[in-house]
C-alpha cells in the first residue's frame, strides 16, 4: 500500500517544535496545570485513491454540543477500549458503518487540548476509497470527503479571531465548496500538515 507507507515515512520522519496544542488565550492556561483533561480520540481516515480523500463528518444542529460543526469520526476514550486507536476505530463504525479490520492505522500525531476541557488523540488511518459508508443519524447528519492536498495546504489553513466569554479567542479555518472546518478540527490538520510538510 503506497499511500500508507509514504504517510508512515512522513510521519516518522516529522517533528512538530510548535505544535497546535489548544487554541485562543488559554492555551498556556492549561498547559502544564493540574486541571483533569477527559481523553478522547478521532479517526483522519484516509481514502487510498490516486488523489487521496479525507473522511469528514457533520454533527446534527439538534446535538447539545458542537451542533452542526465539521468533526473528524470519534468520540471519549471509554474505560472498555484499549486506548485511543481503539476508540477512534469504534466511534468511526458507531459514526459511519467503518469497519475496523479495513483500515490500516499508521500512528497517532500530536494531542490536541480543547478549551472545553478534552484531549484529543488523532489516530491516522488509510481506508479503501469509495466505501458503502452509512451515516448514524443520532450522531452525524452526513459524511464527506475533501482531498487530502487541500487540507495540507498552507495557504487554505486561515486563522481567526473572536471574542468569546470577554476574550479574543483565536482558530483555524478551512473553508472548502462551501463548507466551513474549523476549531479543534482544523488546527488537528494544521498539525498534520505541520508534521508532513516537515518531513519533506
Amino acid at each position: 500500500m503506497i499511500l500508507a507507507e509514504k504517510l508512515r515515512h512522513a510521519l516518522a520522519r516529522g517533528h512538530t517544535d510548535s505544535p497546535i496544542l489548544l487554541m485562543g488565550d488559554d492555551r498556556d492556561a492549561l498547559i502544564g496545570t493540574n486541571e483533569v483533561l477527559v481523553p478522547a480520540a478521532v479517526l483522519i481516515a484516509v481514502t487510498d485513491r490516486a488523489d487521496p480523500g479525507v473522511i469528514l463528518t457533520q454533527r446534527p444542529e439538534t446535538m447539545r454540543s458542537h451542533a452542526g460543526q465539521i468533526a473528524f469520526p470519534g468520540g471519549r476514550i471509554d474505560p472498555g477500549d484499549n486506548g485511543a486507536i481503539d476508540a477512534a476505530l469504534r466511534e468511526a463504525e458507531e459514526e459511519i458503518a467503518l469497519p475496523p479490520d479495513v483500515v490500516t492505522v499508521i500512528g497517532t500525531i500530536d494531542r490536541y487540548r480543547t478549551i472545553t476541557g478534552y484531549q484529543v488523540t488523532p489516530v491516522i488511518g488509510v481506508v479503501p476509497p469509495d466505501l458503502p459508508l452509512v451515516a448514524n443519524s443520532a450522531e452525524v447528519t452526513e459524511w464527506f470527503e475533501v482531498p487530502l492536498s487541500f487540507l495540507l495546504e498552507p495557504a487554505n489553513h486561515m486563522e481567526q479571531a473572536v471574542e468569546w466569554q470577554g476574550r479574543e479567542r483565536h482558530y483555524y479555518e478551512i473553508n472548502y465548496e462551501g463548507r466551513r472546518i474549523w476549531g479543534a478540527t482544523a488546527a488537528m490538520i494544521v498539525n498534520l500538515a505541520r508534521r508532513i510538510i516537515w518531513a519533506d
